[in-house]
């Protein structure tokens, strides 16, 4: 599952957008929860995680940077 997930930063890539590191949080929070889709009771939960992930993630793609690249 975590295989899919693609490194976001330049110059794997150079266009990333809010969607790609969401469904990187997404693929992570699976994967580590064990659940492809939490049970209503833990819904809350699994959301949050994805929500805090993904702005960690932006947070650190934003802070890299990468010497040698233009």
């Amino acid at each position: 599952m975590c295989r899919s997930i693609k490194t976001l930063r330049p110059p794997f890539t150079e266009d990333v957008t809010e969607d790609d590191v969401r469904a990187a949080a997404l693929q992570f929070v699976r994967k580590i929860s064990g659940f492809r889709a939490p049970a209503k009771h833990n819904a809350e939960a699994f959301d949050r995680a994805v929500e805090e992930i993904t702005r960690v993630s932006e947070d650190l793609l934003s802070a890299l940077e990468v010497r040698g690249s233009r």
